[in-house]
């Protein structure tokens, strides 16, 4: 047995200013319109929802990692986009990746991360 996709659910207090973030500041490609959930493609088989929970608060205990080889072009488009750089570009040589991270409008964690270890493989 085999999982087909992913798809990640964050809350968010205002639709179309979590719609911004993640549509033009980080230009994802919205995929699904369900009215007060959006769904965005990630990577080919990985999704992010936002959904319209007012109500709800952001966990201060999960992080939305994205893996791209350019966290320096991320952070400095996240940033001028308006994004909240939480901690700015650094190698963690510990765990063999260089790293930043960022809040979303309802604080939710994002990090921005390139794998340097060289045991580390994506599948293609």
């Amino acid at each position: 047995m085999t999982f087909d996709d992913q798809i990640t659910f964050l809350p968010v207090s205002d639709l179309a200013r979590s719609a911004t973030f993640y549509g033009q500041t980080l230009g994802l490609q919205l995929v699904v319109d369900q009215g007060d959930c959006l769904i965005y493609r990630v990577a080919e088989r990985a999704f992010l929802g936002i959904c319209l929970r007012p109500d709800r608060v952001a966990s201060s205990a999960v992080i939305i990692t994205l893996v791209s080889q350019d966290v320096d072009g991320w952070h400095e488009r996240i940033t001028e986009g308006g994004g909240v750089c939480e901690s700015p570009p650094a190698a963690h040589p510990k765990y063999g990746i260089y790293q930043a991270f960022y809040r979303d409008p309802d604080g939710h964690l994002l990090e921005i991360q390139r794998f340097d270890d060289a045991a580390w493989s994506t599948p293609t």
